[in-house]
Formats: C-alpha cells, structure tokens, sequence
C-alpha cells in the first residue's frame, strides 16, 4: 500500500510502516490543489489537521481506503461521506488522553492558586500574602462534560485529590471507579469545576452559552480542553466579568484557525470577539494555553504508535 503523511509527525510512522512493506512518501508543504491532483495515487492518508478532507477531497481520492488522524478530533473530515465511500476513518485519542488530563490538573492548580500571578510579582519585588490566598480541589465536585478518552483519564487523575467526580456524556452507563454518571441537570446542580471534554458537533457547537451558563446553581471555575467552538467566548467572558465563572482555563480558543497552528488572522482589532479575546488575554481570572494539552513529549510518540498499530491490524496483509 502507498501512504501519504500530509503533516509532520514521529518519525516512527514512517520507520514502522516502511519496515512491514508500506510504501511511504511525506508532503508536508502541498496546497490543497495540489494535493489534490496526486492523491488518486495513494491507499492511505495520515494527516493532523492541515488540510480539510472534504467531500470534494474524497471524489478524487479514488483508491483511498484509509485516513489515518494523529490525534482525536475529526472535524477536519468529512467521516460520514469517507465511509460511505468505503475509505475507513482511524484516530488516536487514546494516545494523548494522559497529556490532556494532567494539563487540565495543571492549569486548574496555577489558576485556583494564583501560582502565575504571585510568582510574577514575588520577581517585580512584590510580596503578597493575603492577595495570593489560593482555593482547593479538596471537597469540591467536580463536573466532567463528555466521559471518553480525556474525560476519563481526568477523572483517574482527580482520584487523589479528594474532589468528587461527576460526569455527563449521551453514552449510558459509563460509571466507573473515578466517577458518577449523572443528568446534565444533576451536573448543572451540583458542579463547582466544570471541564469540557466534547467533540465538535452541531450539537456541542457553543455548548457553553449565556442559558448554559445561567442555568449552573453554583458560582464556578470553567475549564475547556475539547474544542474552542464548543464555547460562546462572549457568554464567557460576560460570566467571568459578573462573578459567575470564578475563573478560566483555557487550552482552546474559537478564534483559532481550522489547522489549531495560530490564532484566525480575520480576528481584527477592532471587532467585539477581538475585544473578548483582549479580555481573556489580559484577565487575571483567565489562563490560555495555545492548544497544547495534548501536545507532550511522550505524546507525539503514544499518537504515533497507536495510528501505526491500527493501520497493520486493519491492512498489514493487504
């Protein structure tokens, strides 16, 4: 078989499947367009998030019979159009799930304990005690949206933090050791930390909006590692300004370009999201991350492995 990489990726894809008698050509540099006119030549796709595999996409590729993403989410895919076409869909999401999940433990703990702020001004030769008194995870309840791969290796991690868990997902019956299933209801009721494990679907599409918000009992910190468009920044930004998110963290913005590399350039100065973004950037109640929570050493190789595996157990004797 002949395999396309369409984004820089470990090296051991290619090491790998080179080694069981995959051919392997790497473009990292190609338009679309052209793209396009060469990929009739090729039985397999890996891809990140680069170039959109749409439906035009997918009517040329005429002997594709795979598309391998090196990481979770498949938006930049059209699935439903590849796989009536019967071109299989693989992803890796258990191959970051520990990443996501410590970096959630993470900016929860700079965030609720002032850790950037105290240790920048303890550097411009401030000293402040009292300001600087933080909050705990200990007794709080925590409230996960979406329990697959990422909700669940948070939940695992929370397990010593004496916090107790709860979690929404349209799947039924996913309670486990780490955490209660519930009613989005029960979660609204109960939650003081609230964090978004979702994919991006019309159905997740600014989840988090002025209702959402308005409809949690309690004052709480928001934490969002899914996909930026799953929150209305502007709702946020009012429920950060009001009280009412006590807090933010943030791994993923709505301004982000379809490929996660950089924010989206036609965010201009002088438009309201713009002056959300401001808000969040300069906000002492918000952390940002530029959409690294999956983004470790050790997970560049896990995503790897686990795309390589998948394909030899789908196609190694095709």
């Amino acid at each position: 078989m002949t395999v396309l990489l369409l984004d820089k990726n470990h090296p051991l894809i290619t090491e790998q499947l080179s080694a069981k008698g995959f051919k392997v050509e790497e473009d990292f540099d190609s338009s679309y367009d052209e793209v396009l006119k060469k990929i009739s030549n090729y039985d397999g796709i890996i891809i990140r998030s680069r170039i959109p595999i749409d439906r035009n996409f997918l009517e040329n590729a005429s002997n594709l019979k795979f598309i391998a993403r090196v990481g979770a989410g498949l938006e930049n895919i059209d699935v439903d159009f590849a796989e009536s076409s019967g071109i299989k869909v693989i992803s890796s999401p258990e191959g970051n799930r520990d990443s996501v999940a410590e970096h959630v433990v993470g900016m929860l703990l700079i965030l609720m304990n002032r850790l950037f702020i105290a240790s920048n001004e303890v550097k411009n030769g401030i000293w402040k005690r009292e300001e600087n008194r933080g909050d705990e995870l200990m007794g709080k309840t925590f409230g996960i949206i979406g329990y697959g791969n990422m909700g669940k290796a948070l939940a695992k991690r929370l397990s010593g933090f004496g916090v107790k868990v709860i979690f929404h997902d349209i799947l039924p019956n996913l309670t486990d050791a780490f955490g209660t299933q519930v009613s989005l209801e029960t979660l609204q009721n109960e939650t003081d930390i609230l964090s978004l494990h979702t994919p991006i679907t019309p159905e997740t599409y600014h989840l988090i909006d002025q209702k959402f918000i308005s409809e949690m009992k309690k004052d709480f910190y928001f934490v969002n590692a899914a996909r930026g468009n799953n929150v209305k920044t502007k709702d946020l930004v009012e429920a950060i300004k009001n009280g009412k998110v006590k807090g933010a963290a943030l791994d993923v913005l709505e301004y982000e370009q379809a490929s996660f590399e950089n924010l989206d350039p036609s965010t201009s100065v002088g438009d309201i999201e713009n002056q959300d973004l401001k808000f969040l950037l300069e906000s002492e109640k918000v952390i940002v991350t530029p959409h690294i929570a999956g983004w470790t050493i050790q997970s560049k190789e896990k995503l790897a492995q686990v795309i390589v595996d998948k394909i030899l157990m789908e196609f190694q004797n095709s």
